[in-house]
């Protein structure tokens, strides 16, 4: 392994690990216990998001399935973590059910937005904020935002 690989995936705070998914060791980030989610846990935690946001808009998988051309039973696949879903599958789904990736990867990962639970919830509270702005109140939280984190504006 090269130097720059080390200091590349020392500073990503990415460990090595086994999956059961993954027949050679991988490279992860750990959660905030510390621990590395298995992909599995990963997929059943999405497969549990697309559940539950089907259910709050009241939709059957049988109201679900034809929209996205799919049977019942091949739509339940991605409920129950069977089949693994492609970024195009989520994609047409968000548009359905009304979430963003965003939405439904944090679900998974809250570890990428924030070194803490907490810090996780407020970032992905303020994604969902600025997404309800209207346009002029975006342009003016941009600018807004620039002049704060400027370079002789420190954080």
């Amino acid at each position: 392994m090269t130097q720059d690989l080390a200091s590349y995936k020392s500073s990503k705070g990415l460990v090595d690990t086994t999956d059961p998914e993954v027949d050679k060791p991988i490279y992860r980030k750990p959660g905030f216990d510390g621990n590395v989610t298995t992909l599995g846990d990963m997929e059943e935690l999405i497969s549990a998001f697309l559940k539950k946001t089907r259910e709050a808009k009241g939709l059957s998988r049988a109201d679900i399935a034809p929209m996205l051309g799919l049977s019942t039973p091949v739509y339940g696949r991605y409920e129950r973590a069977f089949s693994k879903m492609t970024v195009t599958r989520m994609i047409h789904l968000c548009e359905i059910l009304g979430f963003t990736p965003i939405d439904m990867i944090f679900e998974a990962a809250p570890h990428l937005w924030g070194r803490t639970q907490e810090e996780a919830e407020d970032r992905l509270t303020l994604d969902r904020i600025v997404r309800k702005l209207p346009s002029d109140a975006t342009h003016d939280l941009i600018r807004l935002l620039r002049r704060m984190t400027a370079d002789d504006n420190p954080i």
